[in-house]
């Protein structure tokens, strides 16, 4: 029985479990199973990277200050973050990776970097 290829329907050719014929049409089929996903998952490691791009540029040592301003400025997006660190006394820190925000009184925001 002759195979043919869910991609492309060309007769398939080699080993018994094949299921393309070849690396493109393998690829192809999955990118187009994938691509919604995809493309939700890449915005949002897109905007991951450029918050936390945003923190470094203004956090060059361990630990500094900024307004709520200035991040929107430069185009921070507060809804987008790894993680958080609540601490004993109940503050919450947002980290992008090992960048990190804590709000503070009058739109005054905390940058720290955490030291592993």
């Amino acid at each position: 029985m002759e195979k043919l290829c869910p991609e492309c329907g060309d007769k398939i050719i080699g080993r018994a479990d094949k299921k393309f014929c070849s690396d493109a049409c393998r690829n192809s089929h999955n990118n187009e199973l994938n691509k919604d996903s995809k493309n939700l998952i890449r915005n949002v490691n897109n905007r991951l990277r450029k918050n936390y791009r945003i923190l470094e540029t203004l956090n060059p040592g361990d630990k500094t200050k900024t307004t709520k301003e200035k991040l929107l400025r430069l185009g921070f997006s507060f809804e987008f973050f790894t993680s958080t660190y609540t601490t004993k006394a109940g503050a919450v820190y947002y980290y992008l990776y090992d960048q990190g925000y804590l709000p503070l009184e009058n739109d005054f925001y905390l940058i720290v970097k955490r030291v592993n």
